[in-house]
């Protein structure tokens, strides 16, 4: 009995076997990451089979691209050739990099599924931009080496179980034209495919999980690839551009707020806050990948994070928070610009991203130093080049010597040695003019390492670890930070970046995306909770508000101290989806001008609305934002 499948005889069996090889590694992935998804899956004949079917499909489609090159190969090689011994080498040897290729494209889908609940997205396509930091958390959080070596023995393995099927071709001859006729009609079903299909087909269901299993990781990336700047008008329900910023001029008149023109598209308003302005220094701590459950205060039990809890007790805390995005750039963007999200790749990270109306040039309005201390390589993400043209002064890990880190790994130094370069940069500036800082934290990061002795979770060991670390790391800057002349002279913000994790049932699950802010400055601050709905574009408003700072303004967030109640809502997105949270509503955004309303509610959870009022506000906050950053309006 024979056990590899009989194909063709010939050079074109070698694209059959090609096919039965990426297809079926493939659903194997899809079955072991629907049992490791396994509980949160709502569970239905149609669900299974839409997961396995619409499956299949995406491994065709990904496979008919992928073996283009070796379509052409076999098409174009001469006979001759093809039965040399030369050619018996390539061949081989190309199918032991295809096994390999296929096996640790596998790994990489499960460890990546690990980490962020998903097929390949725009983030594996960000990996592929940073191979540095990227192959270095990789290194130091994986046991890489003892991966490769066990995918070559199975693909050394994989190659001659698979020589019954590929010794044949090598001796039978497939004439030229009938191999012209095999590649034309491989070229149409291509194009067909290129024409009529898209990553959307697989989206068949309610529940976001079934429809990242059905998915195909390989094309998930390459479409992300593609799709990683989208055009608004062009993939979105909008309205007439003049409509909506008609709509959202009227959203954005708040008490204190005029806008300066009668011009429909101008968004510049002055903002008039009464009383004396308090030059104080800001301190604005963006820490990674923080989520608001992590805090006592929001219903963990784990003491992972005692400083801040009990920093909680004697700041102004906000509970009804949410991060616009999934990652740090997102965050970088609503902290600095205070816009919403727009679809695709963050204005951080985009093209004619110079001298926007920035936090940071507020702050250098007032006379203010305006930096972004970061403890990594501020090339990454491309931070140092957009904050050093949007008013920011810039330092980074370069700043540091070695015998100032204590630790560092692949994305940078320790939180710990990073706060000892913040208090080294306020502690030679504040002397000369007020600072306001912008410092953003590295340590709640895979591979989830820092410094032995610290806390006593052992590093690497998961990211409760590297959580009690970064608290720990904030709670010494506080203590150092109060011994400094300047100390009674600053506001300290405490909020995250972004959360742990985005991955829910839902597409854009609310609760995935809440985080924490603690406002910290004793002699200023009064303790207190705030309770209100806020997005993170509302945060610089917030703080300009609480110095009683009047300036002209282009930002799209609300000072929450100010704003009349009712008016509130938050912005979240992916890099495709765009939700807007407005009285327990949540309108997204999606491309092929798709809209949806849902209400939500704690009991009943996420339910079907029809929400018209709140999908027309949701179109022009997001088509304005669009807009204006296309057009130079933001400058």
């Amino acid at each position: 009995m024979k056990l590899v499948p009989r194909f063709p005889q010939n050079r074109a069996g070698l694209i059959v076997l090609f096919y039965a090889l990426a297809i079926g590694i493939s659903m194997v992935v899809r079955i072991a990451l629907l049992i490791k998804s396994w509980s949160d899956l709502d569970f239905s004949f149609l669900t299974l089979a839409g997961i396995f079917l619409f499956g299949l499909l995406s491994d065709v489609l990904s496979t008919s691209y992928a073996a283009i090159p070796l379509a052409l190969y076999l098409w174009l090689t001469p006979e001759r050739f093809f039965k040399s011994r030369a050619n018996k080498y390539i061949l081989n040897g190309l199918f032991f990099i295809i096994i390999f290729l296929l096996l640790f494209g596998a790994a990489a889908e499960w460890f990546f599924w690990d980490e962020f609940s998903g097929r390949f997205n725009f983030i594996a396509v960000d990996y592929l931009v940073y191979t540095t930091e990227v192959i270095g958390n990789i290194t130091q959080s994986y046991p890489i080496g003892w991966l490769v070596l066990v995918m070559v023995i199975l693909s050394s393995a994989g190659l001659w179980f698979l020589q019954p099927a590929i010794r044949p071709t090598f001796t039978n001859y497939l004439p030229f034209r009938r191999r012209s006729i095999l590649i034309t009609a491989y070229g149409v079903l291509l194009y067909f495919v290129f024409l009529s299909f898209s990553n959307q087909y697989h989206r068949f269901s309610t529940n976001q999980y079934a429809n990242e299993l059905a998915g195909n990781g390989l094309y998930e990336l390459f479409s992300a690839y593609r799709h990683n700047e989208l055009n608004y008008d062009q993939f979105y329900a909008s309205v007439e551009t003049q409509q909506a910023f008609t709509t959202l001029r009227s959203l954005l008149k708040t008490p204190e707020a005029t806008f300066t023109s009668n011009d429909p598209m101008n968004l510049e308003r002055s903002i008039e806050n009464p009383g004396p302005e308090k030059k104080l220094n800001v301190v604005l701590i963006s820490v990674e990948s923080f989520s608001a459950d992590f805090m006592a205060h929001f219903g963990n039990k784990k003491n992972i994070t005692p400083f801040l809890d009990s920093l909680a007790e004697h700041s102004l805390l906000f509970t009804n928070l949410y991060a616009t995005g999934t990652r740090t750039v997102r965050g970088l963007e609503a902290l600095s610009l205070c816009i919403p999200p727009t679809p695709g790749q963050s204005i951080v990270r985009r093209p004619n991203n110079e001298g926007l109306f920035s936090l940071g040039k507020v702050f250098q309005q007032k006379g203010y130093r305006s930096e972004y201390i970061y403890g990594g390589y501020g090339y990454f993400d491309n931070m140092n080049y957009f904050f050093s043209n949007n008013s920011y002064e810039v330092t980074d890990r370069t700043a540091l010597k070695d015998s100032e880190i204590d630790y560092e790994n692949i994305w940078g130094v320790a939180d710990e040695n990073l706060f000892s370069l913040a208090i080294k940069n306020l502690d030679a500036h504040t002397p000369e003019r007020p600072v306001f800082a912008h410092v953003m934290t590295t340590s709640n990061h895979r591979p989830f390492t820092y410094p032995d002795g610290r806390i006593d979770i052992p590093s690497h060991t998961g990211r409760k670890g590297a959580v009690k670390y970064t608290d720990y790391a904030i709670g010494r800057f506080i203590h150092e930070a109060s011994r400094k002349p300047w100390f009674n002279n600053t506001i300290f913000i405490i909020v995250a970046d972004h959360c742990a994790s985005s991955a829910g049932k839902t597409e854009l699950p609310i609760e995935k995306y809440h985080i924490p802010m603690l406002i910290y400055s004793p002699a200023h601050v009064q303790a207190a909770v705030m309770n209100r709905l806020m997005s993170q574009i509302d945060i610089g408003p917030t703080v300009l508000g609480l110095l009683n700072f009047s300036y002209t303004s282009k930002f799209f967030g609300y000072d929450i101290n100010k704003l009349e109640p009712g008016r509130e809502r938050a912005f979240i997105s992916t890099y495709q989806s765009l939700g807007y949270v407005k009285n327990n509503a949540l309108i997204v955004l999606s491309p092929q001008f798709k809209t949806e309303s849902f209400r939500y509610t704690a009991s009943a959870g996420m339910q079907p609305g029809n929400d018209s009022t709140s999908t027309r506000e949701a179109i022009a906050w997001y088509q304005s934002a669009s807009y204006a950053f296309g057009h130079g309006l933001l400058k």
